[in-house]
């Protein structure tokens, strides 16, 4: 029997870096700020593929209370550092209204190859994610519980949405983020592997013919991870407030550990055709939690609200495991206030009622993820 994997958790997000007077964001990082942000938190923060981009990601966590604990103070030294430059921060999966053709990518080597290698596709990357490490440190059970996985990861993405502008445009999308992200090779859902040998062969093709370094470049919703023995998450929007992006950590580390428990019964959850989920992936990022996802069992489109209270019952044996019975309940709040694409619409919506112009209500949009990113944070 496979040893009980450790069911660690570790967070990654992408916040952008903005002009504090015209809210836009910059073109060119300070040459310091990342060493000034290492300086505090080391090797938790990188840069991002464009300039006005800069990733963090917590340590290996094992509570989501100790990961939400490193999450705020890696929000709160990239926000402190970005002041001292005339900066701010905010986390959003996209602008609501920057301009990807007058953006610059981060100098260095394994971003150029990929503007080259992308070329016009690979400017249009103005855009930010979440991705979320549980530790499942064995090989084959990595491949086997990514395979069950794939079903939830609409449901996640739901309640991330934080994607609705694109230069300035409403999109009609909750995760506009989505749509940009599909036009890259190697993104969406992974296929299904028999073995992780089976899977390793077939990106081994890719690697020997050349067309892909190494395995970090599969970018897939779900992958395993190539740097740690971690199930990695990836289809999620970058949340704007702390708590949401907890929510969903505990509710994707829940998931994969219900998913352990029915095999150790010899039990796995039903597969889906990718063409199933790819429908409910879509529908994730077009409506959001507003319009539901399709029961395929039933055949029928349910309420987004009912099938997340069959996914908290499904997984509250695990929630009590990990002692985050609140951080998984939170959802809940998530759909009672909406996503941060619910907020950044009613903000703007409100803004130009109250007689602003549509730069204006641009600019409140901006200044209110500012805000909502640092909520609850101490920022010394």
């Amino acid at each position: 029997m496979t040893k009980e994997p450790s069911f660690t958790i570790g967070i990654e997000e992408e916040y952008w870096l903005i002009d504090r007077e015209t809210r836009d964001l910059i073109k060119e990082a300070p040459p310091t700020m990342l060493a000034e942000c290492a300086d505090e938190i080391g090797q938790q923060v990188m840069p991002e593929f464009l300039q006005s981009q800069i990733e963090v990601g917590t340590r290996v966590c094992n509570t989501l209370q100790e990961a939400r604990a490193d999450v705020a103070r890696l929000r709160g030294c990239v926000s402190r550092v970005a002041a001292n430059h005339g900066l701010a921060m905010l986390a959003a999966s996209t602008h609501p209204f920057a301009t990807w053709g007058t953006q610059k990518h981060t100098d260095k080597e394994r971003y150029e190859i990929i503007a080259q290698d992308m070329q016009g596709v690979a400017s249009r990357l103005l855009i930010s994610g979440m991705h979320v490490h549980v530790g499942i440190e064995d090989d084959p059970l990595r491949i086997d519980l990514m395979g069950q996985a794939v079903y939830i990861l609409p449901h996640l993405l739901v309640l991330s949405t934080s994607s609705p502008f694109w230069e300035g445009q409403n999109t009609g999308l909750k995760s506009y983020r989505v749509a940009v992200w599909n036009t890259i090779p190697r993104t969406g859902l992974p296929e299904r592997f028999d073995s992780f040998t089976d899977f390793q062969r077939h990106v081994d093709v890719l690697v020997r013919s050349g067309v892909i370094e190494d395995r970090t470049k599969v970018w897939w919703d779900i992958r395993p991870s190539v740097r740690f023995p971690t199930l990695e998450m990836r289809i999620t929007d970058v949340c704007t407030r702390i708590e949401d992006a907890v929510c969903i950590a505990a509710l994707y580390r829940c998931w994969l550990r219900m998913l352990y428990r029915l095999r150790l019964e010899n039990q796995r959850w039903r597969s889906y055709a990718n063409m199933l989920i790819n429908e409910n992936r879509w529908r994730a990022e077009r409506y959001g939690f507003e319009e539901g996802l399709i029961d395929f069992g039933r055949g029928v489109v349910v309420p987004y609200q009912e099938l997340l209270e069959e996914m908290l019952n499904l997984i509250k044996e695990d929630a009590v495991h990990f002692d985050c019975v609140e951080e998984v309940e939170h959802a809940r709040r998530i759909l009672g206030r909406g996503t941060s694409a619910h907020r950044q619409l009613k903000t703007y919506q409100d803004t130009m009622d109250a007689g602003a112009s549509h730069g204006e209500a641009l600019v409140a949009v901006v200044d209110m993820l500012v805000e909502e990113t640092l909520q609850g944070i101490e920022v010394r």
